[in-house]
């Protein structure tokens, strides 16, 4: 069968993209023939936030947000979202007219009801908060503002009335000539700072004291029709078209039709880069340029005013909220019934190589649509129910062939190239009904896949035998029961389908079933598509997507991964990109396996949203077939750039008092401290915009979607807030930061920190040195009384004296009175009895004089002498620098130490010997006694000793001398020492008392 592909319509299509179908002519003098194209603009209303849906004036300020003025108070956009402001936020009225910035940064609020206000560094001044403001109430509405070269602001009203102000005082001009009042007076100043008033009745020029009548052929139409540039010059509008009055040459830019210069109703808009005047008036807004092409948006919406932002969108304020035409790198275009296509609702897309796309429409149509010249051409089908809703068309490059299917027929356009084509149906022979879900042809041979609601079915010859016979299935050679969802084959020409089981694979006369090894293979698979390396992409209803490997699966990929739904329906492979259709919208997947990255076509959304049915990409530009027409976004477009966002803290609010957003350093008492940031990232090509922050530079980062951050309760210290933000999955744009102190309380100041740790090291050393002194005095007391008992030891010791010296004297007195030797007799007696009344003297006392020391060591040392006889020396030596009888040392201390010199050391000796007592002052603080004698040496004598025997005296000598020192505030030095091979020295070093 054969049918005519008849020619439908010719259309022009200037690419564009966005929000809101526009309908726009192009008025060209030559062509008689009227073209017509939609586009697509971004529209916004109160029900996105937008504070009224009638707007007066927009503004893009210098850090790139957007203000629009409203009769409910002004919105700042940044892409997103928006924030209104009201009366309650400072603005003097709701109805605010007209916007402007100076070169301070201030944002001035021009109202209805004639006040004024501005907005710096995020606080609203008034006159309720402002003197300057207060001066400046005039009630009357404000219609023009200039800043001139040395910073003064002039303002033109709708009365007779200028005002300049010049930082210090405010001065009014008003016209005296009644014909040629300031009335909507417009102010310029040109490159020679003259400033001149062009108002409805005159134009008047300011010679430093007042304005007088000068002669101008500068004639705007109105205050809403003239512009002063940046360098000086004035563009306006006149009856006759666009002029510009510069360097005091008058020069016509563009001709404008008086038709429109007459329905001028808004501002207009000069673009000095592409030489294009925007016109707002009632019916739309009309773009000219000089060559008299014109362009028309949004017809029949009363348009108040067009601008262009930094990224070259144009912003449009209605009546019916605000639109933005993207810039012409960045706008998406629809074709539609109304550019010549059969249907609005596209169901499926295929392209062949001539540059032609096929459309699947739900009308039993076919569109052909060449993209060269965008001539559609329809192609009709025989049965119009049967084939109403073509939702699936694939190109056959092998055979230059088009198959197409609906739910309960499919066919083929054979030799699709030549003039006449031959369409040919699929039959069944016993003309059985069949539901077909999907279909798959092979590109290593003619078979052909289908996936029916009763199962898989393939056809060996697609091209000789475009049939089948349901009663001679061959199960698991030519049909799989079970109800299928999709077929593909793989490009080594293994079969896989999905049916309700999930995955299987017929390869080489052999089934293969997955489903069977992993649970997420036994889910319905809507799609599957294959990468370069051979990786099987499996679209899931619910489970995102599946990537499928020699037998494994390799990565899955979700919503949380940034997928805009887990509900994949197609899928499209195109230069190793992942294009993904989810029933929330638009995904496209890169670097895969390396690091995927998962992008959302946000920009757009509401076209690319739910009711997208289809799409196919070439090299340049996607096309997507949705139930409002066919969509075509170039996103391969080398010219679109990409900035990263530029955060902005947009206000510190520290327990609900507004602080400046210009400081970046603040300190803050201390205290329930609630400090609240908020902060914005402008970007108007998507919605989709991720921050991050940090309280310390040194701190982990934390991402949010959030624009709102409230800290409550910081503890004391410094922080820095720092904030950026990121648009999908691109790079972290730079940071905006502000750093603020929460002061410490006084406890915890440097100065009290101080005072309290020396306080504290007071009383604790006052408490150590009380305890101390306690522990010492405690121990003190037991060493005097462990002292006293040595004392008290020693004493009795020393009362008792040594039994053989008390015999042996007793001995030699007896031997004087047998022998009649009454007088040595009585002298022995009497030297004894001085010594036992010196050792009762001297027995009670803790220290003695020297004096009493040597006096009592003498008396002893006679007694032993007078036994020993010359066997026995002894000699005393004491420096005449001391002081017997004021030095004092501790009672019966040397007399062990001679005793025991003269028992050990010289009485062993045959010939007896010697002993030397020298006492001398050591320096200031001691005073040293040597007992030195030459006996056999004390370690000689304790060696030839049998047993092991420690002189007592000398003992508690010892522990006492020990105990003294302790006591004291200085110690006491004992030294026993053999000299040589023979002697003994005793040193006792002892403080002066």
């Amino acid at each position: 069968m054969t049918i005519n592909i008849k020619h439908k319509f010719q259309f022009r299509l200037a690419i564009a993209m966005r929000i809101a179908l526009v309908s726009f002519v192009l008025l060209i003098s030559l062509p008689s023939k009227l073209f017509s194209q939609t586009t697509y603009l971004p529209h916004y209303t109160s029900k996105n936030g937008l504070a009224s849906n009638n707007c007066y004036y927009i503004l893009q300020d210098k850090k790139g947000f957007i203000w629009i003025s409203t009769d409910n108070g002004v919105s700042r956009f940044d892409g997103t979202n928006f924030q209104n402001f009201t009366i309650e936020d400072g603005l003097p009225d709701t109805q605010i007219l007209k916007m402007t910035e100076d070169s301070e940064g201030r944002i001035w609020f021009f109202s209805l009801n004639g006040q004024l206000s501005y907005l710096k560094d995020g606080k609203f001044y008034n006159q309720d908060n402002n003197d300057l403001l207060k001066k400046l109430n005039f009630n009357t509405v404000i219609v023009s503002f200039l800043q001139d070269k040395a910073g003064r602001i002039w303002l033109g009203t709708n009365s007779n009335l200028i005002v300049c102000w010049d930082g210090k005082s405010v001065k009014k001009y008003v016209s005296p000539h009644a014909n040629n009042q300031f009335i909507n007076a417009f102010i310029h100043q040109d490159e020679q700072g003259n400033i001149y008033a062009y108002s409805d009745l005159s134009v008047q020029k300011f010679n430093g004291k007042h304005f007088s009548l000068t002669d101008s052929k500068v004639d705007p139409i109105s205050y809403m029709t003239a512009f002063n540039q940046n360098d000086k010059s004035l563009v306006y509008l006149d009856k006759s078209g666009l002029k510009e009055f510069k360097n005091g040459n008058l020069n016509t830019l563009i001709s404008i039709p008086k038709n429109l210069i007459k329905n001028m109703s808004g501002y207009f808009y000069y673009d000095n880069s592409s030489k294009e005047v925007w016109l707002a008036n009632a019916n739309g807004a009309f773009a000219l340029n000089k060559n008299g092409k014109t362009v028309q948006y949004l017809q029949d919406i009363s348009v108040n005013q067009v601008i262009k932002d930094a990224n070259q969108n144009m912003w449009f304020a209605t009546t019916q909220g605000i639109y933005m035409l993207p810039n012409i790198n960045s706008r998406l275009s629809i074709i539609d019934a109304e550019s010549g296509l059969s249907s609005n609702v596209i169901k499926s897309i295929t392209k062949d190589n001539k540059n032609r796309l096929w459309l699947g429409t739900d009308d039993a149509v076919i569109d052909v649509l060449s993209i060269n010249n965008y001539q559609v051409n329809e192609v009709g089908l025989d049965d119009f129910k049967k084939y109403k809703t073509i939702k699936q068309i694939t190109y056959d490059p092998k055979n230059q062939s088009v198959y197409f299917a609906s739910d309960y027929g499919m066919g083929v356009f054979k030799n699709i190239y030549k003039s006449t084509s031959e369409v040919k149906y699929l039959k069944e022979v016993n003309n059985s009904m069949f539901v077909i879900k999907h279909f798959s042809l092979s590109e290593n041979n003619n078979h052909l896949a289908l996936a029916l609601s009763s199962g898989v079915v393939f056809l060996s010859d697609r091209i000789n035998q475009f049939e089948f016979n349901s009663l001679k299935y061959r199960e698991k050679e030519d049909f799989f029961k079970d109800r299928s969802y999709h077929v593909f084959y793989d490009k080594a020409g293994n079969l896989w389908f999905s049916n309700i089981n999930g995955l299987s694979q017929f390869s080489n006369g052999k089934l293969i079933k997955h489903f069977e090894k992993n649970p997420l293979l036994t889910k319905r698979i809507n799609d599957i598509q294959q990468l370069p390396d051979g990786t099987l992409i499996l679209g899931t209803d619910g489970y995102g997507l599946i990537f499928y490997k020699d037998n494994k699966i390799t990565r899955q990929i979700t919503q949380k991964d940034g997928l805009t739904n887990n509900i994949c329906t197609k899928i499209f492979i195109k230069n190793n990109e992942i294009w993904v259709l989810t029933n929330k919208g638009v995904n496209k997947i890169t670097n895969y396996p390396e690091n995927p990255s998962v992008a959302n076509f946000d920009y757009g959304k509401d076209l690319l949203s739910d009711d997208i049915n289809s799409l196919f990409i070439d090299d340049s530009t996607a096309y997507f077939g949705t139930n409002r027409g066919l969509i075509l976004f170039k996103y391969n477009n080398k010219n679109i750039s990409r900035n990263l966002p530029k955060v902005y803290v947009t206000s510190i609010i520290r327990d609900n008092e507004r602080l400046p957003i210009d400081k970046d350093n603040f300190t803050f008492e201390t205290g329930n401290n609630i400090i609240l940031f908020t902060f914005s990232a402008v970007d108007f090509t998507t919605s989709d915009i991720t921050y991050r922050y940090r309280l310390n530079e040194n701190a982990a980062w934390i991402e949010t979607r959030t624009r709102r951050l409230d800290f409550s309760s910081l503890q004391t210290g410094d922080y820095v807030f720092e904030v950026s933000a990121k648009s999908q999955n691109g790079n972290w744009g730079p940071s905006a930061k502000i750093s603020f102190t929460i002061k410490k309380h006084f406890w915890q100041s440097l100065w009290f920190l101080s005072i309290l740790i020396l306080l504290v090291a007071y009383i604790f050393y006052k408490v150590a040195v009380y305890i101390t002194r306690k522990q010492k005095d405690k121990e003190q007391e037991q060493l005097l009384v462990k002292n006293k008992v040595l004392m008290l030891e020693q004493q009795a010791l020393q009362a008792m004296m040594n039994p053989h010296f008390v015999f042996n004297v007793m001995n030699s007195i007896q031997h004087y009175i047998n022998t009649q030797n009454t007088a040595s007799a009585n002298k022995v007696l009497t030297g004894f009895a001085r010594l036992i009344r010196k050792n009762l003297e001297i027995c009670t006392k803790s220290y003695i004089s020297l004096e009493e020391e040597l006096e009592y060591l003498n008396l002893y040392l006679k007694l032993e002498k007078n036994r020993f006889g010359e066997k026995l020396k002894y000699f005393f030596y004491v420096d005449e620098d001391i002081d017997k009888e004021e030095t004092f040392i501790p009672s019966m201390l040397l007399q062990p130490y001679v005793e025991n010199a003269i028992w050990h050391g010289i009485m062993p000796k045959e010939t007896g010997g010697e002993i030397h007592i020298n006492i001398k002052l050591q320096d200031e603080f001691y005073l040293n006694i040597e007992i030195i004698d030459d006996g056999i040496g004390i370690e000689n004598s304790l060696r030839d000793k049998k047993e092991t025997h420690i002189s007592k005296g000398m003992q508690l000598t010892k522990e006492r001398l020990n105990l003294l020192g302790q006591i004291g505030a200085k110690p006491i030095h004992l030294d026993v020492r053999q000299n040589s091979t023979n002697s003994t020295t005793v040193s006792i070093s002892i403080p002066l008392k």
